[in-house]
């Protein structure tokens, strides 16, 4: 049992890739649970409300949330996904694919946050009991293509995709390694084409024990 994340700016191609790697190892013989944050729960769902600017308030005004509320959500959102999902999933050996996780949470957050990342250390305690991942891959592109996927995409933008936003963000995601010290990580080129990035995936997970004897990338 694994629990592997895949984190990156919007438009890094992290939906794309989770899915593709989940079905590459299902193809293997292995039990996967494809899973994302925000969740489809309660709280998720009222996540996404907010993140596409749908939330309003009892007089039918929108509702822009402070990155402290925000961050409060998430960190419910994930418990309430740890305990409904993710743990379930690995105490009967079937392994985790994640679309985001708190890291998504340490470097949104502290960007939002007026005194950047004077927030982290309470961003980090908000999620202290959060399980750690097995492998974290974090999805290295450029803000110019990661907008110009976005635009691609079909329905309003969401409220983070703002393009110097996305740059900061594009910047924090390179010292990923600060924010989560003690994980494994590993920073991977997201520009190239889907199958090259999903070939980069594969080789970093590859190096796993539980999948070093899987069929080699490429077959």
């Amino acid at each position: 049992m694994t629990f592997i994340v895949l984190e990156g700016i919007d438009g890094s191609g992290t939906t794309t890739q989770a899915a593709t790697l989940a079905e590459r190892l299902r193809t293997e013989g292995h039990e996967v649970v494809l899973t994302c944050e925000p969740t489809a729960g309660p709280v998720g769902r009222f996540l996404r409300q907010a993140l596409s600017g749908k939330l309003t308030g009892a007089d039918g005004e929108r509702v822009d949330l402070e990155w402290s509320a925000m961050a409060l959500l998430f960190s419910a959102d994930r418990l309430d996904h740890l305990e409904r999902e993710i743990e379930p999933a690995l105490r009967r050996g079937a392994h985790v694919v994640s679309d985001r996780y708190d890291l998504s949470s340490l470097i949104y957050q502290s960007a939002t946050c007026p005194e950047g990342e004077a927030a982290v250390p309470w961003l980090r305690a908000l999620n202290s009991r959060a399980r750690r991942p097995d492998l974290t891959l974090v999805l290295d592109v450029s803000p110019d293509v990661a907008e110009e996927r976005r635009q691609s995409r079909a329905g309003e933008p969401e409220i983070f995709e703002k393009k110097e936003l996305q740059k900061r963000l594009g910047q924090l995601y390179k010292r990923s390694a600060d924010f989560v010290p003690r994980d494994r990580l590993e920073l991977l080129p997201g520009d190239g084409s889907r199958a090259e990035v999903a070939r980069e995936i594969e080789r970093a997970v590859r190096n796993l024990p539980e999948f070093g004897k899987s069929a080699p990338a490429g077959r």
